[in-house]
């Protein structure tokens, strides 16, 4: 798949506000903050975070979150809307890998894509706050009628205790995690306190810099990754790694997502551990 330079996002602004630009073939999305207890839940509304691929549809193609173009068969997309929608593309809980599997290949597989859900959750050109947004984005779902599009649950929570007991039935069913979103907010093309996500551990992003070479039994094979996060900070990535992916590990430049808890004083995270390769992130 091709790369894209991070520094080819586009923005719009428009009296004052950022808001999200389809010019170029990186969609500038609405990129979620990490929840902290002390929110004002009441202005939430609250989702399933999906464990799929961030999926954008600008009206004529669908895109990853990094902008490359997503050869779904011809069927999946026909008939969808000239409108923007903002959504995930899934399979079900704890099937990742089997969503990345079918989501890459360039020729695409009818039999795997069958399988696979557009599940939307917003619509970025609509001009109202994020309640009035859940309203469209469910009315355009029902009307395109199509099975394997659908529009994602929004509902209310009232306590951080009742947000953590949802948390922890939605984790111990297979599930990655929680979203919530300010129910007043536009789309706004930025990370924002606006979209907060809620798991029961920290992840990031961070881009492969170079592999070092590893010691002991790891003798021959990579033993870490030196990455580099969007900010700029650098650090070595050990943990993690089956001995499969030590083998053949993730390549130079390419994305990875890791587990941490909390970070030093220099910015570099504390007990990072390898989660998977993340081949729609922001790149």
């Amino acid at each position: 798949m091709k790369r894209r330079d991070f520094l080819g996002l586009l923005s719009l602004v428009a009296a004052g506000v950022s808001g999200p630009s389809w010019a170029g073939d990186v969609p500038s999305l609405m990129l979620a903050n990490v929840y902290r207890p002390g929110v004002p839940l009441g202005d939430y509304w609250l989702s399933e975070k999906y464990d799929g691929l961030r999926g954008f549809w600008d009206g004529r193609r669908l895109l990853t979150r990094g902008g490359d173009v997503i050869a779904a068969p011809a069927w999946f997309t026909a008939g969808w809307p000239a409108e923007p929608m903002d959504g995930e593309l899934w399979i079900g809980r704890g099937r990742f890998e089997e969503t990345l599997s079918a989501v890459r290949r360039q020729t695409p597989d009818d039999n795997a894509w069958r399988k696979v859900r557009f599940m939307v959750f917003d619509l970025p050109a609509q001009p109202g706050r994020f309640t009035e947004r859940i309203q469209a984005y469910q009315t355009l779902v029902l009307q395109l009628d199509r099975p394997w599009v659908q529009a994602v649950a929004q509902e209310r929570v009232s306590s951080h205790a009742e947000l953590m007991a949802r948390l922890d039935h939605t984790v111990k069913n297979g599930g990655e995690g929680l979203m919530l979103h300010r129910g007043d907010s536009l789309y706004r093309a930025k990370r924002t306190g606006d979209l907060l996500k809620v798991k029961t551990h920290e992840d990031a992003e961070a881009r492969v810099l170079q592999h070092l070479p590893g010691q002991g039994r790891h003798t021959g094979r990579m033993g870490a990754l030196l990455v580099e996060t969007p900010d700029g900070v650098r650090f070595r990535l050990g943990n993690g790694f089956t001995d499969a992916q030590r083998d053949h590990p993730p390549a130079l430049g390419e994305w990875v997502t890791y587990r941490f808890r909390g970070v030093n004083e220099s910015g570099v995270p504390r007990f990072a551990s390898f989660l998977r390769v993340r081949p729609d992130a922001l790149r």
